[in-house]
């Protein structure tokens, strides 16, 4: 993001600096020094949290102010501390960061399973065997969703939470690691 003056100014779009002097819309393509000399400053923006995990928001100089998402499921309650109910007398509740995540290891891992599930159908309706290659890949997605949801349980606070989704490191030797157990699902084998 760039400023001049306080004034955000977008790159490729022409604009007026606070003494009336008209910049052209290439001004990005300036020198440091002529930049510099028109008022014109670069303001590195925080880079956003993850919104599974954080509510967040960005002010105009680019700054991130960012609260943690409440891992638990939390019982409404009104002013008086007494239970928000909904039409039918229902508590209500605000979903967790865990619930979430754990609903949506649901949704994947049943998403998986129903591509192979036409081999179960027809071995209730035929009596044809469901090849060994699908069958230990539909137990082992069973077993990893489990893991997950084991691990999201375990998982004591919201830094906790963060290192469960997958992510990729590259040392200076160009060794790539992997790290985090989420949604981290095996291929079919043939």
């Amino acid at each position: 993001m760039w400023k001049h003056n306080g004034r955000t100014i977008r790159v490729g779009k022409a604009w007026t600096a606070d003494n009336g002097v008209q910049n052209p819309a290439n001004w990005h393509i300036w020198s440091a020094t002529e930049k510099a000399a028109a008022g014109v400053v670069e303001v590195i923006e925080d880079t956003p949290p993850d919104s599974r995990l954080y509510n967040w928001s960005m002010d105009s100089d680019g700054k991130i102010t960012k609260t943690a998402k409440s891992l638990n499921d939390v019982n409404e309650v009104d002013a008086d501390g007494d239970p928000i109910l909904d039409e039918d007398g229902n508590q209500l509740v605000t979903r967790g960061v865990k619930w979430n995540l754990k609903q949506e290891v649901k949704n994947q891992q049943g998403s998986l399973l129903a591509q192979t599930d036409w081999v179960v159908i027809r071995k209730a309706d035929k009596g044809t065997a469901i090849p060994s290659n699908i069958q230990t890949y539909r137990d082992i997605i069973r077993t990893k969703a489990t893991e997950m949801e084991t691990a999201i349980d375990n998982a004591a606070d919201t830094d906790a939470v963060a290192s469960l989704f997958i992510t990729y490191t590259t040392d200076e030797d160009g060794i790539v690691t992997k790290s985090g157990i989420l949604y981290d699902w095996p291929e079919l084998e043939d």
